[in-house]
C-alpha cells in the first residue's frame, strides 16, 4: 500500500508475540489473523491484524477482535493500543467503528508520520 515497509520499531517475532489467533473457515483456509504484544504498564498492542479480501464484511474482523479483547483480558490488560497507517481507512473505520479512540502515536510510531494510533479501555467480561 504504501510502496515500501513503512513500519517504525520492531517487527513482531514469535518471541515478543503474547498471543496469535487465525479464523479459518470449515475447509480449514485462513481468513484472518492478528496477535497481541505487550507493551508498557501491561498494556496489549494489536499486531499483524488481517482479514483476506474475500472474507471482509463477513463479520471475521469483529470476531478477531472480541477474541483479541478477551485474550487481552486473561492477560491482565488494561487497553489495548494499535497502530494503523494513514491509507489504511477501512481499517480505521472498523476500530472507530468498534469503540477505539484516536491517542497521540505512542513509542516507536511517536514521529512516524504514516501512523495513527488508538486505544480502547477495555472491561472484564
Amino acid at each position: 500500500m504504501y510502496g515500501r515497509d513503512t513500519e517504525p520499531g520492531p517487527k513482531p517475532t514469535a518471541d515478543s508475540m503474547a498471543v496469535f489467533f487465525v479464523a479459518r473457515d470449515s475447509a480449514g483456509t485462513a481468513l484472518a489473523c492478528g496477535g497481541l504484544r505487550v507493551v508498557d504498564d501491561g498494556i496489549t498492542e494489536i499486531k499483524r491484524m488481517y482479514v483476506r479480501s474475500e472474507a471482509r464484511g463477513t463479520g471475521v474482523a469483529t470476531a478477531v477482535l472480541r477474541r483479541l479483547e478477551q485474550a487481552a483480558i486473561e492477560l491482565g490488560s488494561p487497553a489495548l493500543v494499535l497502530e494503523a497507517g494513514t491509507h489504511q481507512h477501512r481499517a480505521i473505520r472498523f476500530y472507530e467503528r468498534e469503540g477505539f479512540t484516536r491517542i497521540a502515536n505512542f513509542g516507536p510510531y511517536a514521529d512516524a508520520p504514516l501512523s495513527v494510533c488508538y486505544a480502547k479501555v477495555l472491561e472484564d467480561a
